[in-house]
């Protein structure tokens, strides 16, 4: 077998296993760069050179100084200025999507969501609207808002490091504004006038005149009732028994009932409002002036793997989890053995400051309740200095983004402008060790000549097309790899084929890249094609097929945008 099809049969099986989701993205890059390793495509030497590689490093830079800036309160008081001193929803919803965007523009988008989502459910609600008429289009606006810097996402850093591998010189910091800022701007466009209007807002999807369900544990205040007295006793409540538990062992729903046994409930009323009506009680403090947050759980939430009581324990025992979301009434376990996942949502209670603070230090998308946390001017002002220094030392003074990013990194540290224990957390590190092992693995795809032979056969097919027609299909291929893979493994494959496509095509190679690039990001057609669509799946009460109802538009207008700016900037003039 020739390296080729050995290297095209590696790539293969890892973009199989990329798609089944069933193994974690970081551990298949690990194995697929093993392969290489094992079958002689891979030196011991290049192996791990990913992992030293400039884009890696600038990747975990942008990381910690985005989080400094999440941190501050600086973004989500202006994103919240902006939403209060406009009239109108849809003056608002423009408003708001061209902050998110903006944001993510600069930071990762993940952030640029946590810090917007509040405002945009409160924009909905003020305008008596479900939070699902805002919250995708919301999450669409920062995915179209890191199309336009070298630091929007990830995938933006590899293809500038393909770049340079290839033609000899990165990307600049802004060599993708022209083509990504109009994609943003006609993208941001449809979704403020048109695509908020496409989205169902169905009756069970957070209406405000209507409660959300509970999922929480009561305690049974006597002996000798049976599951079935339990169960018509919360039935008449308006609650469901979901399971009994005596201790943390299930009891079987004929065993007769004991004092102190522990009943998981689901009902649309709070804890105290139920123990009011039955005979159960709830451990949870009603103290004055305390309030309940609805949140979703972030990626790159510390919180993540740890149990509910976490939450008490980073707040000072100030915030308890009340009770919990969907996922806890499909496991039905005592929810002392529930861990926290990317994606849960939970129902926090505690004074209203104690709560903006744990949500904004412990990247939770807050959905029902609008708080500001407090914002130390000074220190915003420094960590937006310093982040506005990183920048222009890349544009004026061409310093690689990994020395200005890790510098400001260090210099945030240095000043405790991030406390100690955010500056690892802020790093999702299965994102660099997915780069890390990919880089090697896709310049073993280009050095076998596998990305030659697929970049032939691509020629031949584009061959005598118009530009606009070569770039349109370049976007359109990307953009459907990218619903099965993440955007980085897509840049990875797609970033050396479109260059050897370009030179066979006689097209410009940065245009090739750019619509890469762009089609890379592209991930609107599904809640599985970017981690922000997928957590506000549940807040906003969407279905799978609403997000191809709302991104089919959206992606036609992106590719038709993407090749129209493309081959003005870069066909003959």
């Amino acid at each position: 077998m020739t390296q080729a099809a050995l290297s095209a049969l590696i790539l293969a099986a890892t973009l199989i296993l990329f798609a089944s989701e069933r193994v974690r993205h970081d551990l298949v890059a690990l194995l697929a760069l093993l392969a290489c390793l094992v079958t002689g495509l891979v030196s011991p030497e290049q192996a791990f050179r990913g992992f030293s590689d400039p884009a890696v490093l600038a990747v975990a830079g942008v990381l910690v100084v985005g989080r400094a800036i999440e941190v501050s309160g600086l973004a989500s008081s202006v994103a919240r200025l902006i939403a209060e001193r406009i009239p109108g929803f849809v003056p608002r919803l423009v408003a708001l999507l061209a902050v998110a965007a903006l944001l993510s523009a600069f930071m990762n988008n993940i952030a640029a969501l946590v810090i917007t989502m509040p405002v945009a459910a409160a924009i909905a609600r003020d305008a008596h609207l479900p939070p699902g008429a805002t919250l995708m289009p919301l999450a669409f606006a920062t995915i179209l808002g890191g199309m336009t810097t070298l630091i929007g996402t990830p995938a933006n850093l590899i293809l500038s490091s393909i770049r340079d591998d290839q033609l000899g010189a990165p990307f600049g910091f802004f060599a993708m504004s022209p083509v990504g800022t109009a994609v943003a701007l006609a993208g941001l466009a449809y979704l403020a006038l048109l695509g908020w209007r496409f989205l169902p807002h169905r009756r069970n999807s957070e209406d405000r005149t209507r409660p959300l369900w509970y999922v929480f544990e009561m305690e049974a205040a006597r002996s000798g009732s049976s599951a079935s007295d339990r169960r018509a006793m919360l039935r008449a409540a308006g609650a469901r028994l979901l399971a009994n538990f005596r201790g943390a062992q299930r009891i079987d729903p004929d065993t007769p009932g004991e004092r102190g046994d522990r009943l998981l409930v689901l009902a649309r009323t709070d804890p105290w409002a139920l123990a009011g009506a039955t005979d159960l009680a709830h451990t949870a403090r009603g103290a004055a002036g305390s309030a309940i947050a609805r949140v979703v759980v972030a990626h790159g939430s510390p919180l993540i793997d740890r149990g509910y009581d976490e939450v008490r324990t980073r707040s000072a025992e100030a915030v308890e989890v009340l009770a919990a979301g969907p996922r806890a009434s499909r496991a039905r376990r005592p929810l002392v053995q529930m861990r926290i996942h990317a994606g849960d949502q939970l129902f926090l209670h505690g004074e209203p400051e104690a709560l903006a603070s744990l949500i904004s230090a412990s990247r939770l998308l807050e959905v029902n309740r609008l708080d500001r946390p407090p914002v130390n001017r000074l220190r915003a002002a420094i960590v937006a200095a310093i982040f506005a220094g990183a920048i222009a030392a890349i544009v004026f003074f061409s310093l690689s983004p990994a020395l200005a990013f890790v510098g400001a990194a260090v210099l945030l540290a240095s000043l405790r402008l991030l406390p100690a224990e955010d500056v690892y957390r802020s790093i999702d590190w299965s994102v660099l060790v997915l780069l890390a092992a990919m880089i090697p693995v896709g310049q073993s795809f280009d050095e076998s000549g596998a990305a030659a032979i697929a970049a032939q056969w691509l020629g031949s097919s584009l061959a005598g097309a118009p530009l606009f027609i070569v770039l349109a299909a370049l976007c359109t291929a990307t953009m459907l790899l990218s619903i099965f893979l993440n955007n980085i493994a897509t840049a990875i494959v797609m970033g050396p084929l479109a260059i050897e496509a370009a030179r066979l095509l006689d097209v410009n190679p940065d245009a090739a890249l750019l619509a890469v690039l762009i089609g890379a990001s592209s991930d609107f057609l599904t809640p599985i094609g970017h981690q922000n669509n997928l957590l506000v799946m549940g807040p906003g009460g969407y279905r799978f097929t609403d997000y191809a109802r709302v991104g089919a538009p959206l992606v036609l207008i992106v590719i038709l945008v993407a090749a129209a700016v493309l081959s003005a900037q870069f066909g003959p003039g």
